[in-house]
């Protein structure tokens, strides 16, 4: 079992191993849920605005990827 203390701002450390587990970086979010009584911390995963379009713009035929931006780079 892991413990840490709380600050007097309110605030703690997580222990290395967790944010290990977790795989928590410097500015990562972390999302506390309560369940029956109980208090779990999990990693907070943010969705990208843009997600709801991903797939929905159709590639030219015949054209790679890399032809297109050499396009568009006026290459």
């Amino acid at each position: 079992m892991q413990t840490a203390k709380i600050t007097s701002k309110g605030q703690i450390t997580i222990p290395k191993k967790v944010r290990d587990k977790l795989g928590l970086n410097t500015g990562a979010g972390v999302v506390f849920e309560e369940r029956d009584g109980m208090f779990y911390i999990k990693k907070s995963i943010t969705k990208s605005p843009f997600d709801k379009w991903k797939g929905r713009l159709r590639k030219p035929r015949g054209k790679s990827s890399d032809k297109l931006i050499n396009e568009l780079r006026g290459e």
